[in-house]
């Protein structure tokens, strides 16, 4: 009997008995992007480009690179958010069917801006060029989700409301080298923009609603290649 118990208790304290090159063998790979890799990104048609997406563990992480031009400060810019297209816009919707609306249906403080929440993802934006009036907070008027088959919710950001930003906002101008860091379930959206913004957002995925392995197609063959994992 001491001979079983001696071998269960050695068998206990194994996984402490290893040596470091052992335990580092289940530790994932980091995963590189250059400024080269994120600024061709940048320079690809659209507003919101996904760089990658990958598993890191306890959690997806996405990292994409955002490309505003001028908007005024009006009710309709960015009305449709980025709404199923990942865009911005002051383009007219059509009417959004009972199955898909989202957000309050009144509020008595307007912002003036077009947003878009996200369900499971939180973003940070770091800012890299330009600036503008972000608005953040408060909630979605009369909003729109979006579609499983859009771009949003399969590759950017996941299940969303986009819509007018009402309520308890708060606005703030930010511009280049600044960060903001935007919870999953807050409302954001651009008030104005003198001439442009462009913005890395990180996105952790805490409840992997994004592709585990994306890298953008225009990376592909690109040096130094990017590794998502072993």
């Amino acid at each position: 009997m001491q001979k079983v118990l001696r071998y269960l208790l050695a068998l206990a304290l194994l996984p402490l008995a290893l040596p470091a090159t052992a335990q580092a063998q289940t530790t994932p790979w980091a995963t590189y992007i250059t400024k080269q890799q994120w600024q061709a990104v940048g320079k690809l048609p659209g507003v919101d480009r996904q760089i990658v997406s990958r598993d890191i563990g306890k959690l997806n992480e996405s990292v994409g690179i955002i490309h505003r031009d001028a908007v005024g400060p009006t009710a309709q810019a960015f009305a449709e958010a980025r709404g199923d297209t990942g865009g911005g816009g002051n383009r007219q919707r059509p009417p959004t069917p009972d199955s898909l609306k989202c957000g309050v249906t009144s509020s008595s403080r307007q912002s003036g801006a077009g947003g878009i929440l996200h369900e499971h993802q939180t973003e940070t934006y770091v800012v890299v060029s330009g600036g503008g009036v972000l608005v953040t907070g408060g909630q979605i008027l009369n909003g729109r989700h979006t579609t499983p088959e859009s771009v949003v919710e399969t590759t950017l950001n996941g299940p969303s409301c986009s819509g007018q930003i009402v309520g308890d906002y708060v606005s703030r101008y930010v511009t280049e080298g600044e960060i903001v860091i935007i919870p999953a379930g807050t409302p954001h959206g651009w008030l104005s923009i003198p001439d442009h913004v462009d913005y890395l957002s990180v996105r952790p995925d805490p409840d992997r609603v994004l592709s585990d392995h994306y890298i953008n197609p225009a990376l592909d063959g690109s040096e130094p290649s990017i590794r998502l994992q072993k």
